[in-house]
């Protein structure tokens, strides 16, 4: 006669699929992340960022105000307006004489951010500024 042999049923999971969806995301964040990483380098003050130290050299502060005016301040003199050509300029010949002046950009709450960084990426690239600064506000306390 016929006997039915019977088998064991198997409770093991299959981890080969898992193992092959890791590969496939592994290679996606490979691909996609040099594209992430792309803009403009600059050090982003903390929330509560501490002043320059009365050690450091006074600051040449590039500003953009409302109406798209470019300025060159070093410490506290003004300049008058300019293009952002020139400012690129006059830091690169100031960083040329002292190249530890630290650069900080300021900009008017109402200019477009785009004016910002079109200048920070012409202090980086034209005036070869290492590391850009960005001026702020104290921010106010409440009681």
């Amino acid at each position: 006669m016929y006997t039915r042999v019977r088998r064991r049923k198997v409770a093991e999971i299959n981890v080969v699929p898992y193992i092959d969806v890791m590969l496939v995301l592994l290679i996606i964040f490979m691909v996609t992340a040099p594209l992430i990483t792309q803009g403009v380098k600059v050090d982003l003050p903390k929330a509560d960022a501490e002043p320059l130290s009365k050690d450091t050299k006074p600051p040449l502060i590039a500003s953009v105000d409302a109406e798209g005016n470019y300025y060159l301040a070093v410490g506290t003199s003004k300049n008058e307006p300019m293009s952002a050509e020139e400012v690129a300029t006059l830091v690169k010949a100031h960083l040329a004489l002292e190249p530890d002046t630290p650069v900080v950009v300021n900009g008017d709450g109402k200019v477009s951010y785009n004016a910002v960084v079109q200048l920070m990426v012409l202090l980086q690239t034209v005036a070869g500024v290492p590391s850009v600064g960005l001026m702020t506000d104290t921010p106010e306390k409440t009681q």
